[in-house]
């Protein structure tokens, strides 16, 4: 019993030592011990420039695969900097570049997918 209440006052110092999420996701060159907290950051910002980027798509008429083409290369580009260059993690540590390129993409596609179609339909239907 007591072994057990002083592991978890050790993990409760230590993630209280941390900076919190938010915090880490918008400062540079961050630590992060636990791996899946990188990847729900990876994986949100995708959602967010997804909505952004199908609002922008919908205002602008764009259409076909040049829209989506755009989409996909804006979306794994942004992303490849913020962890390549901006936080500078080991992709190694994710499973590498690939898995950290890819997560989150095909829920993030469809969200694009969904607020593209509504809003330019909204805006340019006849």
């Amino acid at each position: 019993m007591t072994s057990r209440t002083k592991k978890s006052d050790k993990d409760s110092s230590k993630s209280s030592a941390l900076p919190s999420v938010w915090q880490r996701a918008f400062t540079s060159k961050s630590q992060w011990p636990d791996k899946d907290e990188f990847l729900d950051v990876v994986y949100w910002s995708r959602q967010i420039i997804a909505t952004v980027l199908g609002l922008v798509w919908g205002i602008l008429p764009l259409k076909g695969f040049f829209g989506l083409a755009l989409f996909c290369a804006f979306n794994a580009g942004v992303l490849y900097i913020y962890f390549g260059s901006f936080q500078q993690v080991d992709e190694e540590e994710f499973g590498g570049i690939w898995e950290l390129t890819k997560e989150g993409f095909m829920s993030s596609f469809a969200l694009f997918l969904v607020v593209w179609i509504i809003v330019y339909s909204a805006i340019y239907f006849d």
